[in-house]
């Protein structure tokens, strides 16, 4: 594919990258990072998708790998589609086609794939996949800059134990979805 298909995926990814920006800068103010900022056609209308999470920059240089990170509230994504829905509307990078605007934040589903992402979910139970490809199934207990420390579980043919895993020798993780936790009633 040559020519006009070429030159409209070269648009898009300029006006995506002017997007993340523009997003970005909108959110910083309120503690906030843009995860991924997606456009999608949606009948005559294009639906941009903004996923958000917490700045965690602070609190990965403070040292502090294990205390648990609150999921953000209703109010803060509310404060957050509002700061972005201004920003979109005083600048050009929509142009004049309509759009749908959707902000919110990565769902349990979102692949964790840097210090960031396990730091979010610390106290929530994971499966890691290391480079080797085998995998850890257990409880996130902390995670800083360089590795992450999982309580496994015991079982009848081994002790629980803690794993110290090297991000760089991690290829990802997931979250597993919990309907009832022991330990945390809170978050059942």
């Amino acid at each position: 594919m040559t020519g006009e298909g070429s030159d409209r995926r070269s648009r898009s990814t300029a006006r995506d990258e002017q997007l993340a920006e523009l997003t970005g800068e909108a959110v910083r103010p309120l503690g906030l990072v843009v995860e991924d900022v997606r456009v999608t056609p949606a009948g005559k209308r294009r639906q941009v998708r903004v996923l958000l999470d917490r700045d965690l920059g602070d609190l990965l240089a403070s040292g502090d790998d294990d205390s648990e990170v609150a999921p953000l509230s209703l109010d803060e994504v509310a404060d957050a589609t509002r700061a972005v829905d201004d920003a979109l509307e005083s600048s050009d990078v929509m142009g004049e086609a309509p759009y749908l605007l959707e902000v919110s934040s990565p769902g349990t589903d979102r692949p964790l794939t840097e210090p960031r992402h396990f730091r979010r979910n610390v106290g929530r139970l994971l499966v890691v996949t290391r480079t080797d490809g085998s995998s850890v199934t257990g409880r996130l207990r902390s995670a800083g800059r360089q590795q992450v420390r999982i309580e496994v579980a015991g079982t009848k043919r081994r002790e629980a134990h803690t794993e110290q895993l090297q991000h760089a020798d991690l290829t990802r993780g997931r979250v597993e979805v919990e309907f009832s936790r022991g330990d945390h009633g809170e978050d059942a």
